[in-house]
C-alpha cells in the first residue's frame, strides 16, 4: 500500500507550511501571552480555502479530502496549536454538524460564510455535568409557538467568545433520555444569548475557550438543526469525525516538539519566524 502524498497534497502541505511560518509564526508567542484570538488569520485562511476544506464548492468549500484536512491541521498545529485548535472546532464541529444535519437552506445560510472564513463557528456540547457523555445535558429548549426558548449554559467551548455562529445541544424532551436531545443553530446577537467566563488556560491560549449562556433565548423554529431528538445521535457522529483532525493536530505538536528539542540539543536557537506556543519556553 502506498502511503505517499500526491503532488497536489505535497503542494498543499508546502502552501500551508509557508503560510503558517510567515503569517502565524512571528506572532504566535505574543498571541499566546496576551490570549489574543487572531481573527485576521481566519480571514486569510478562508481566502486560501482552508476554513471549509472538505465542504462542497456550492457551500463555499474547497471539496478536498479528509486526508487533505489532516495535512492542514498538522501544518497549522506545528506552528501554533492555538490557531489549529480553533480551526478544528470551526471545521469539524460547528460546520461539520451543519453539513451533516442541516437543511439545504441552513447550509446555504450558515455553512457558506463559515466555509469562506467570513464567520467563525463554535459547538456547544460540554456542560459541568455533560461532556462527551451528552446524556447529562441540562440545557433545555421548550417550544413556544414559532420559537424554541433555550435556558442553561455550556462550558469549555472553543471559540465561545469570538464565534458568530453556534451549534448548541439542548434537551427538548427529558422523558426520552438521549433521544430527547436536539441541536440548534444560534447567531451572535440573539436576545438571551451571551458569552460567559473566559478560561485562563495553561496552553493554546490564542484559542478562545469560554462559557455560553442562554437566558430565555428565543431561537426561531427553523433553526432546529436536524430532526428533533436526533441531537445526541448526530453528536456522536460529529465527535467520531472530529477525532481525525485532533489526531493530525497532535502530530503537528509532536513534530514541533521534536524540532525544538533537536535545535536546543544542537546549541542553536530557533529563528523568530518559527517561534511557537508549543513547546513552552
Amino acid at each position: 500500500m502506498d502511503f505517499s502524498l500526491s503532488e497536489d497534497q505535497q503542494l498543499l502541505k508546502k502552501t500551508v507550511r509557508e503560510f503558517a511560518e510567515a503569517e502565524i509564526g512571528p506572532h504566535a508567542r505574543e498571541w499566546d501571552e496576551k490570549q489574543a484570538f487572531p481573527r485576521e488569520v481566519f480571514t486569510k485562511l478562508g481566502e486560501l480555502g482552508l476554513m471549509g476544506v472538505v465542504w462542497p464548492a456550492r457551500y463555499g468549500g474547497s471539496e478536498m479530502s479528509t486526508l487533505d484536512y489532516a495535512i492542514v491541521m498538522e501544518e497549522l498545529a506545528r506552528v501554533d496549536a492555538g490557531v489549529a485548535l480553533s480551526v478544528a472546532a470551526h471545521n469539524s464541529l460547528s460546520s461539520g454538524h451543519i453539513f451533516l444535519a442541516g437543511s439545504e437552506d441552513q447550509k446555504k445560510k450558515y455553512l457558506t460564510p463559515l466555509a469562506r472564513g467570513e464567520k467563525v463557528g463554535c459547538w456547544g456540547l460540554t456542560e459541568n455535568s455533560a461532556g462527551s457523555d451528552a446524556g447529562g445535558t441540562k440545557t433545555t429548549a421548550v417550544r413556544d409557538g414559532a420559537h424554541w426558548v433555550l435556558n442553561g449554559s455550556k462550558t469549555f467551548i472553543t471559540n465561545g467568545r469570538v464565534a458568530d455562529t453556534a451549534v448548541v445541544m439542548a434537551v427538548t424532551d427529558r422523558a426520552r433520555g438521549n433521544k430527547g436531545i436536539s441541536a440548534f443553530i444560534l447567531e451572535r446577537g440573539m436576545k438571551g444569548f451571551r458569552s460567559g467566563k473566559k478560561e485562563d488556560k495553561l496552553g493554546v491560549r490564542s484559542s478562545d475557550t469560554s462559557e455560553l449562556v442562554f437566558e430565555d433565548c428565543r431561537v426561531p423554529a427553523q433553526n432546529l438543526l436536524g430532526q428533533e431528538g436526533h441531537g445526541f445521535v448526530d453528536t456522536l457522529k460529529i465527535l467520531d469525525r472530529g477525532r481525525i483532525g485532533i489526531a493530525a493536530f497532535s502530530i503537528g505538536i509532536a513534530q514541533a516538539s521534536l524540532e525544538a528539542s533537536m535545535t536546543y540539543s544542537q546549541g542553536s536557537r530557533p529563528s523568530s519566524s518559527r517561534s511557537r506556543t508549543w513547546p513552552p519556553g
